[in-house]
């Protein structure tokens, strides 16, 4: 009789044990949160040489932009079908390095011209999907993102481009201890309604392109409700050139193709509930 009590007890124990892990990973995906960003700007502006114009690179912007992130997720119980919903803001503002040259001057090539460049980033994102458990301790989220970025450039008298993007990607959670939550995540679409606006010049669209995110992250709870958590997040895509668009005296004006890259680094406090 004790040797079939002790056997019970074990059971339990080791079925608790394995409920604690899929268990942590819920409770992290119910907060809402704040945290302090730093999103690392790679911005490329090509030529392609029509009209005259310069062709390769024609100019670039890098740097670090601080700024902050508010974001809350949710989650059913598993047993309830797992439903996953997270939405997210972020909002930059900072300065970037400009290296360019003089537009329709040969004599004034890419690396001809340096400065500081004002810059404002602003994005909204929206997640859906469903948890599936996996094993003890892993969590697979398979979800479809849509979302929204701005980016107000203070290069010649002030340019925005925007874009709105869908995606579909997979959310990786994995609870190695207790109130500890590992995560990775890829995600792969498209860019449309891309925009720009040229201060006292011209707007129109520009062409789409694949856009693509992949990112790491850890959450820990340091109490039932308080969480703290890190990640970093690497997003790539492109902007195709723009019609060419009249801009008096004879001249006309264009945005060249461009590619950018967003690496962002997060840290901050969350509330689970």
């Amino acid at each position: 009789m004790l040797h079939k009590t002790g056997l019970s007890i074990g059971c339990m124990m080791l079925s608790a044990g394995a409920f604690a892990g899929v268990s942590d990973i819920t409770t992290a995906n119910n907060q809402v949160g704040i945290q302090i960003i730093s999103t690392h700007v790679n911005y490329t502006e090509s030529g392609n040489g029509q009209y005259g114009s310069s062709t390769g690179k024609l100019d670039t912007e890098s740097g670090r932009i601080p700024g902050y992130s508010l974001s809350v997720s949710t989650m059913q119980d598993l047993s309830e079908g797992g439903g996953y919903f997270q939405a997210e803001f972020d909002h930059s503002n900072g300065d970037t390095n400009y290296v360019g040259g003089l537009t329709g001057s040969t004599s004034t090539p890419y690396g001809s011209v340096t400065g500081i460049s004002s810059a404002v980033l602003v994005d909204y994102s929206g997640r859906f999907g469903k948890g599936f458990a996996v094993g003890d301790k892993f969590m697979l989220t398979p979800y479809a993102e849509l979302g929204r970025h701005e980016w107000d450039r203070g290069v010649n008298a002030g340019e925005t481009y925007t874009n709105n993007y869908y995606g579909a990607g997979a959310l990786a959670q994995y609870s190695p201890v207790g109130s500890l939550v590992i995560s990775a995540n890829v995600m792969l679409g498209n860019t449309y309604k891309s925009y720009i606006a040229v201060n006292g010049a011209f707007s129109g669209e520009l062409g789409n392109s694949t856009i693509a995110k992949v990112g790491l992250g850890a959450d820990y709870a340091l109490a039932k409700n308080l969480h703290v958590n890190i990640g970093a997040e690497y997003t790539n895509f492109s902007y195709g050139i723009s019609s060419v668009y009249p801009v008096g005296g004879g001249y006309v004006a264009w945005e060249p193709a461009s590619r950018t890259s967003y690496t962002t680094v997060k840290a901050g406090l969350g509330y689970a509930f």
